[in-house]
């Protein structure tokens, strides 16, 4: 019987696998390759996906990142500055890694209603979307499975993936993610802006199909879970130029508005409401990869109680594993090595050897 492994502590990163950057810097262990693909999803739009890997022969199982509810990707998990490649920090192992847009952000396809008013349409883009094209990119790969690191709600839709192909999904990281097995989030949940006012329980699809975010709409809730009044003592600046940079540069409109925005589709956050409202999207007794759990001490997004209720539920998963990254916030891939980088870095970078 598989049992469930908690820890909360600081680890040490292995000698094995160090701090490693972005190909930009001077301080990159390996040099890395990097190239840009187009996968056809089963309805014909084109899924961005970017590989990064080591110039040497990359062993091992195809890894893919899986980016949350409104930044693309690339500029999730693969800056060009010191701190800010997690694709880059893993790829340096060996492993190739695959950076995959969903449909609606960054390099994929974006459904002609992105192009309307965000009133026009419906919350477009919900996890069914993105399950479909994840199954297609592993198509694309060739290969009998893989392993998948989701953050936030990337996690979300990892893990539902991982729940419908089972057979496909070898290793699961799902880092800061909402689980839907718990009733209430002051954020996300009843009461919020998220719900629709005149009828409780639902999600208010008068949102439109999509939102825009500035490059200052990135940072509120990332500084106001810092608990000091210095916020970069946690994030480093130019880490957090190169973040918003790219989430505008993700989104060719950007700057046909006044300040620049980039758009992300609102299915995401009807998804993220329902989660928070204590719904199931998808069965996690069903997934049987390995699965680690990972979540920052200082989370504003995934709950306490998310942990557990998920863990208790991989019923058929080879092996789980939950951790909680000490001094971690939900950016911790992007914080300082030692507000829960490392500590993430070591954590996948053993669960995945």
């Amino acid at each position: 019987m598989r049992t469930v492994r908690t820890a909360f502590a600081v680890l040490a990163l292995m000698a094995t696998a160090p701090v490693m950057v972005a190909a930009e810097s001077a301080g990159e262990r390996h040099r890395l390759v990097r190239k840009d693909f187009h996968v056809r999803g089963p309805d014909g739009m084109a899924i961005g996906v970017r590989e990064v890997r080591a110039e040497r022969s990359p062993r091992g199982r195809p890894l893919l990142l899986v980016h949350g509810a409104r930044v693309p990707g690339v500029a999730s998990f693969d800056l060009p500055v010191d701190g800010g490649s997690l694709a880059g920090d893993l790829a340096n192992s060996g492993r190739r890694v695959y950076v995959v847009d969903a449909r609606g952000y960054g390099a994929s396809d974006r459904p002609p209603e992105m192009n309307r008013p965000p009133d026009a349409s419906l919350p477009l883009m919900t996890g069914d979307h993105v399950v479909r094209d994840l199954d297609a990119v592993v198509d694309w790969l060739d290969v009998p499975a893989v392993d998948l690191l989701g953050w936030a709600t990337g996690g979300h839709w990892a893990a539902w993936y991982a729940s419908t192909r089972p057979e496909r999904v070898a290793n699961l990281v799902v880092y800061n993610s909402l689980y839907g097995a718990v009733d209430g989030h002051g954020m996300l949940g009843r009461g919020s802006q998220f719900e629709d006012p005149n009828r409780p329980g639902e999600f208010n699809d008068a949102l439109g199909g999509y939102r825009v975010s500035s490059g200052p709409d990135l940072l509120p809730n990332w500084d106001d879970s810092i608990p000091v009044a210095d916020k970069t003592k946690w994030h480093d600046p130019r880490v957090v130029a190169h973040y918003q940079r790219a989430a505008l540069a993700s989104d060719p409109t950007s700057d046909d508005r006044t300040p620049p925005s980039f758009r992300a589709p609102n299915g995401a956050m009807k998804d993220s409401f329902y989660l928070a409202t204590g719904r199931q999207l998808w069965d996690a007794g069903a997934i049987t990869a390995r699965t680690l759990v990972l979540r920052g001490e200082y989370d504003f997004w995934s709950r306490e109680q998310d942990v557990p209720t998920l863990t208790a539920d991989l019923t058929a998963a080879a092996d789980v594993r939950a951790v909680t990254l000490r001094h971690g916030t939900h950016f911790a891939h992007l914080d300082r090595a030692h507000r829960g980088r490392t500590q993430l870095l070591a954590e996948v970078g053993a669960w995945l050897r």
